[in-house]
C-alpha cells in the first residue's frame, strides 16, 4: 500500500510537474533548470538520509520525517508567485522526496532476506500507482484544468503518511553501521565502474522523463494522452518484473543490463523519428524491457556485492548515480539541447548514449568472466 500510494506522487511530480510548470508560463529552459534541481539536491540529501538510516538503525521513522517534509513544502511550491522563489520552494521538496525511494528500496530489500518474498512482488504495486496516477489523473486535469495539480499532490502525499504509520520497521535491532566498511565499499573499482555505466544510460532514461511530455504536447497531444504514455510504460514493468522475480537468476546481470542499453537506443530512435504522438504509447512498451529489466537487475547486483548493515547507503548512493547525477546531467544539458536543436536530436543524443552503456556493460563482463577463468589456467 505505501508504495502505491508514494508512486501514485512520484506519477504526478515525473508525469505532470513540467505540464503545470509550462501552464504556468515558464520556458523550456527553466523547466529543465527546475527539473534538474531535484537530482542536484538529491546528491546529498539521498547520502545524508541513507547515512542516518544506518546509523539509527530505522527506516520508518526517517520516513516519517521526509513524508511530513514533503507535504508541507509542496504547499510552498503550489504558493510560490516568481521563478527564484519557486526553484527554492521546489529544492526544499526535492530535499525530503528524493530519498523515500531508495529508502523503500532498502526496506523491501530487507523484509524479502527474512521473508523469502521477492522484490517485484512489492516494487510491482509501485508500477500498479504510477500507472493509476498518469492514466486516471490524466483525465482529470484534462477535464478540470491542468492548475489542479498540486491538489492531487496533496491528497497523495497525505495518503502516503497514513499508509505509513502502519509500516513495521525492518531496521530495528539490527547490526551498526561501521564506517570502515562503507568506504571499502565506496573505493570498491568494480563498484565505482558500475555505477559509471549506470549514470550513462541513467542519462538516456532521464532525457525521455524530463521532456517525454513537452515532446509530445509539441507534437500536439493532450494532456490524457500523455497521461496514458505513461500509464502505459508504468503497466509494463508488470510482466517483466513477475517474470524476472521467478527466472531471473538464469541470466547473468551484466549482459542483462546490456541487453536494456541496447533495447533502450532502439526505443529512443524510433522517438526521434515520429511525427504523430499517438503512436508514443506502442512505443512506451518498450519500457518494459528497458527500465523495467534495468531497474531489476542492477537491484539484484547490489544484493550481491553490499552487505546488509550498508543497505540504504548502499541504496542511497545506486540513487545518486542512476537519478541525481544523472538527472542532474539530463536536465540541465537537455533543457538547453532542447531548447536549441528539439526533442528529436535529445533522443537521437540519449539512443548513443544508450549504445554506450550496452557496449560497456557487455565487455565489462567478458572482462570479468576472462580474469574469472585465468586460476583455472
Amino acid at each position: 500500500m505505501f508504495t502505491f500510494s508514494f508512486f501514485m506522487t512520484m506519477g504526478i511530480v515525473v508525469t505532470f510537474f513540467p505540464l503545470y510548470f509550462d501552464y504556468k508560463g515558464y520556458s523550456k529552459i527553466q523547466i529543465g533548470l527546475l527539473y534538474a534541481i531535484g537530482p542536484l539536491i538529491g546528491i546529498a540529501t539521498n547520502l545524508l538520509w541513507g547515512f542516518l538510516s544506518d546509523r539509527f538503525q530505522t527506516v520508518k521513522k526517517i520516513m516519517i520525517i521526509l513524508i511530513l517534509g514533503q507535504l508541507v513544502t509542496a504547499i510552498l511550491v503550489s504558493t510560490a508567485g516568481w521563478f527564484s522563489l519557486l526553484y527554492v520552494c521546489l529544492a526544499a521538496f526535492f530535499f525530503f522526496q528524493q530519498p523515500v525511494n531508495s529508502l523503500n528500496d532498502s526496506q523491501v530489500m530487507l523484509h524479502i532476506r527474512s521473508s523469502g518474498k521477492s522484490y517485484a512482488s512489492f516494487r510491482v504495486y509501485g508500477s500498479i500507482g504510477f500507472a493509476v496516477s498518469a492514466g486516471g489523473f490524466g483525465l482529470i486535469l484534462r477535464a478540470y484544468g491542468t492548475g489542479l495539480t498540486p491538489l492531487l499532490l496533496f491528497i497523495t502525499i497525505g495518503c502516503t503518511l497514513i499508509i505509513l504509520f502502519l509500516l513495521k520497521d525492518t531496521r530495528q535491532g539490527g547490526k551498526k553501521m561501521a564506517f570502515g566498511g562503507m568506504v571499502n565499499i565506496i573505493r570498491s573499482k568494480k563498484f565505482i565502474w558500475f555505477l559509471a555505466l549506470v549514470i550513462i544510460m541513467s542519462v538516456s532514461h532521464r532525457f525521455n522523463d524530463g521532456f517525454l511530455a513537452l515532446y509530445m504536447r509539441q507534437l500536439g497531444a493532450s494532456d490524457s494522452l500523455i497521461g496514458y504514455a505513461w500509464m502505459t510504460s508504468a503497466l509494463s514493468e508488470i510482466p517483466v518484473f513477475f517474470y524476472l522475480s521467478k527466472h531471473g537468476h538464469r541470466f547473468k546481470e551484466l549482459p542483462l543490463l546490456a541487453f536494456a542499453g541496447v533495447i533502450y537506443a532502439f526505443r529512443f530512435v524510433m522517438m526521434s523519428f515520429i511525427q504523430d504522438p499517438i503512436w508514443v504509447i506502442s512505443i512506451q512498451l518498450l519500457h518494459s524491457l528497458t527500465f523495467g529489466v534495468f531497474l531489476f537487475t542492477a537491484n539484484r547486483y547490489l544484493s550481491q556485492i553490499i552487505p546488509d548493515e550498508y543497505r540504504s547507503s548502499g541504496q542511497a548512493i545506486f540513487a545518486v548515480a542512476w537519478s541525481s547525477i544523472a538527472g542532474l546531467i539530463s536536465g540541465t544539458a537537455g533543457g538547453w539541447i532542447y531548447n536549441e536543436a528539439g526533442g528529436s536530436t535529445v533522443y537521437m543524443i540519449a539512443a548513443c548514449l544508450s549504445i554506450t552503456s550496452a557496449i560497456g556493460f557487455l565487455c565489462t563482463y567478458l572482462f570479468q568472466r576472462n580474469e574469472d577463468a585465468l586460476p583455472s589456467r
